[in-house]
């Protein structure tokens, strides 16, 4: 063949080649586009995670916090994610929703029966405590069974919530990407915190 002929025949065959993908897009229903709608916060989902203990659960909770107060604010998650991001401070409002939308997060998985044993955190609550060795044996010595009698996992999730300095943390976020491992260094800190002191009231 003319490569000259054959030059000007390569835009003819890329061009059938393109109406041909074009059309099986269009057959298949893609001749129609609409943007992905943001997750209704309101709406529950579930959350699945491949971490585990603390970590399991205050990631759980800040999910599900985050989208608790989403939905006060009638925003979607993220728009929130990016409100929180674009401002030097947050606001009042996004601060109370916040807390709200984490003590509503607790009692939900409470309701679902998705929160673990008080006992089953204490040997990774007690590993970076400063305690002395003396209180720490004491309290690993205390049996699983009265730990769980005395101390209820709720309880001390909406201690750790009440104690969060929500306006530092968030003031401190400058990129949405980070709000959910930020949240969830400082609620998994707070979770922590609040379980050694009950403990220790337990000794």
């Amino acid at each position: 063949m003319n490569p000259r002929l054959r030059l000007v025949g390569l835009p003819a065959v890329a061009l059938a080649l393109v109406a041909g993908v074009l059309g099986v897009q269009i057959a298949n229903g893609g001749g129609t586009y609409e943007p992905l709608r943001p997750a209704d916060p309101c709406v529950a989902r579930p959350v699945e995670s491949r971490a585990e203990g603390i970590d399991a659960l205050t990631e759980h909770l800040v999910l599900l916090g985050l989208d608790g107060a989403a939905c006060r604010l009638m925003i979607s998650r993220e728009a929130l994610t990016l409100q929180l991001a674009e401002a030097d401070e947050p606001t009042d409002e996004q601060v109370s929703a916040l807390r709200e939308g984490l003590h509503a997060a607790v009692e939900r998985m409470e309701d679902d029966d998705t929160l673990p044993k008080i006992s089953d955190l204490v040997d990774e609550a007690l590993a970076n405590a400063d305690l002395n060795r003396f209180l720490e044996a004491a309290i690993k010595l205390l049996p699983a069974s009265a730990v769980d009698a005395a101390l209820k996992t709720d309880d001390v999730l909406h201690r750790a919530v009440d104690g969060l300095d929500l306006r530092r943390i968030l003031a401190g976020l400058n990129d949405g990407r980070n709000l959910n491992a930020q949240m969830n260094a400082a609620v998994e800190q707070a979770v922590k915190e609040a379980l050694v002191v009950r403990l220790r009231d337990l000794v």
